[in-house]
């Protein structure tokens, strides 16, 4: 792979906004074509995206339509849904089936985060890919990865025969305390692995940012979009091989195409933007914590709070509402941690914040944002 661009097939476009299995098959046949024609070849899909349709559309789209040697094609298998050994196989076989392929380029064991890698390690799940690359039904073997640096560190110190790492990282959450792509992206080169970015515009968040902040970017590069400064900002870190974008639009191809096909990294100026932009964005805040942590020390019942307040920030910033990546990051965190809806008003933790926020009231408004999500299993 020489150019990193990859199409992400998580946000087709729709014919039916409320039912995202309602993928408008003309459009996206469109998109695909013209992606390819520009000399773009990555298309990333899971068993779960679009109502678990996306595979059977991307088959229609892309492996019916174009030579198998012109693509090459990611999907994922998703460790919340074993429940023993045979479920591999399974799982596996269908998504071959729907996707209408002989084998897999690209293989991701999909979002592990605590729960989620302890059932991977429960049914073998990295020894069965592994046996599938041996086979020749899987090119590289890789995991998609929302969690914590540590966690990260220790699956990669684990599995040092995986091939790739799927990371969030955007200039949004280089810092974020709930998400820290910074610390992630660390891990990820120490151990010398090949980085696959995933939300580099944060679900189109970074598409759409305040006057001030854009006036910032077009005042430095008239003619540059503002999904570009994102996308150049992922794509110009070291040791990243590709960067995924959920196109859905003519549009978007055009424009993502347009600067990724002779790729230039960001220079020291436009650093410096990107940096202040951060910093406007960050300013517009629901709730003004600093991370101090000194809450967390208070809190008997595990609650990540800091973590889950710069989650809580992101989705109030959110300007997209089919995908939750902070969602994501919350089922992860509350997997091995308690749910904001665990707090029980002691305010010990108020106590301890220089910065008087009434963490109590917060929580509650946290717990109405992720708690009644999908997926999250009952306590």
């Amino acid at each position: 792979m020489t150019k990193k661009l990859g199409f992400g097939c998580m946000r087709l476009p729709l014919l039916n906004r409320d039912d995202q299995a309602s993928v408008d098959r003309e459009a996206f046949n469109t998109l695909v074509d013209a992606f390819l024609e520009k000399g773009f070849n990555y298309f990333d899909t899971a068993l779960s995206y679009h109502g678990f349709k996306s595979e059977e559309f991307v088959r229609e789209a892309l492996v019916k339509r174009h030579r198998r040697d012109d693509f090459l094609l990611a999907t994922k298998l998703p460790p919340r849904m074993l429940t023993d050994e045979g479920d591999h196989e399974r799982i596996f076989s269908e998504q071959l089936e729907k996707c209408g392929v002989e084998f897999f380029d690209y293989y991701l064991l999909h979002n592990l985060g605590v729960s989620a890698y302890q059932q991977a390690c429960r049914y073998g799940s990295f020894d069965f890919v592994q046996r599938k690359k041996q086979e020749g039904r899987i090119g590289k073997v890789g995991i998609s990865f929302h969690d914590t640096p540590e966690l990260l560190d220790e699956i990669l110190t684990a599995h040092p025969e995986l091939d790739f790492v799927q990371l969030q990282i955007n200039y949004i959450d280089w810092e974020n305390p709930g998400i820290q792509s910074r610390r992630c992206y660390e891990v990820a080169r120490r151990h010398g692995m090949p980085i696959i970015v995933m939300e580099p515009c944060k679900g189109g968040n970074l598409a759409v940012v305040p006057a001030q902040a854009e006036e910032l970017m077009k005042s430095y590069a008239p003619g540059a979009s503002v999904p570009s400064w994102a996308m150049r900002f992922a794509a110009s870190l070291e040791g990243v091989i590709m960067v995924l974008s959920g196109m859905g639009t003519m549009e978007q191809v055009l424009d993502n195409t347009s600067y990724m096909t002779d790729f230039k990294p960001l220079c020291a100026d436009e650093y410096r933007i990107i940096d202040r932009v951060a910093g406007i964005i960050n300013a517009d805040t629901a709730v003004p914590c600093t991370t101090c942590q000194y809450c967390v020390d208070k809190c008997p019942q595990n609650i990540p709070i800091p973590s889950y307040f710069a989650l809580y920030n992101s989705s109030k910033r959110a300007v997209t509402d089919n995908i939750s990546s902070q969602f994501v990051y919350y089922l992860n965190l509350a997997s091995d941690h308690g749910r904001a809806g665990d707090c029980i008003g002691c305010r010990k933790c108020e106590e301890a914040c220089p910065q008087h926020i009434r963490i109590s009231e917060l929580m509650t408004a946290v717990s109405a944002t992720f708690d009644d999500g999908p997926g999250l299993p009952a306590k």
